[in-house]
């Protein structure tokens, strides 16, 4: 498979084309979905063009009230098939005998292992995917800023981002053609700052 070849054909291609080839290229696609920001336009473009899609949702415990309400709408209203992935230990557990610790803190790598990286490491390992449908885009990070549409991990499974390439104005002008929510209120735990890898996507 040449990669760079494929990233080339499909750059000025839309979502729902990226989408449409990714679905040709396996047999068990997923895609993974923390309800933050802009989430509603991987859900549509994906879902418009399978209907069952699996949706992974790894539920850190720690979103915020508008967050969750914002996943139970869209969850309803483009009738989701959420696969839920929780962490083994509850919010009210971990705070008694850890609380969020501080970038410095080496517990945060235990804490992000436990809230993050466990939860979907089971949910890739119970629903084996071949196709892994994701919102990443290009200017988030600097290690994103070094992929592209499509990517294949180590373990072989193809990573497609059909809106790599969209600013926030471009998402903005999809949500609102599909009318679509959006919610800003969100909250990620593990990231402490923004443009900081959390650790799903860098294997």
């Amino acid at each position: 498979m040449d990669l760079v070849e494929i990233n080339k054909n499909l750059k000025d291609k839309s979502p729902s084309e990226i989408v449409k080839w990714a679905l040709t290229q396996g047999q068990n696609p997923v895609v993974t979905t923390n309800f933050r920001p802009y989430e509603a336009a991987i859900l549509h473009a994906t879902t418009s063009e399978k209907k069952e899609l699996p949706v992974i949702w790894c539920d850190t415990g720690y979103n915020t009230n508008k967050t969750y309400l914002h996943a139970e709408r869209l969850i309803k209203s483009l009738a989701l098939n959420i696969k839920l992935y929780v962490p083994k230990q509850t919010v009210a557990h971990r705070n008694m005998v850890m609380g969020i610790p501080s970038i410095e803190d080496p517990l945060h790598k235990v804490f992000t292992e436990q809230v993050k990286l466990e939860p979907f490491k089971r949910a890739m390992a119970e629903n084996k995917p071949d196709i892994w449908f994701t919102n990443l885009r290009k200017g988030q990070t600097a290690f994103r800023d070094s992929l592209d549409i499509v990517t294949k991990g180590n373990d072989g499974v193809l990573k497609v981002s059909p809106f790599y390439y969209y600013s926030d104005e471009e998402l903005d002008v999809y949500l609102e053609a599909h009318n679509l929510e959006n919610e800003f209120n969100y909250f990620d735990p593990t990231k402490v700052l923004e443009n900081r890898e959390c650790g799903l996507h860098v294997s």
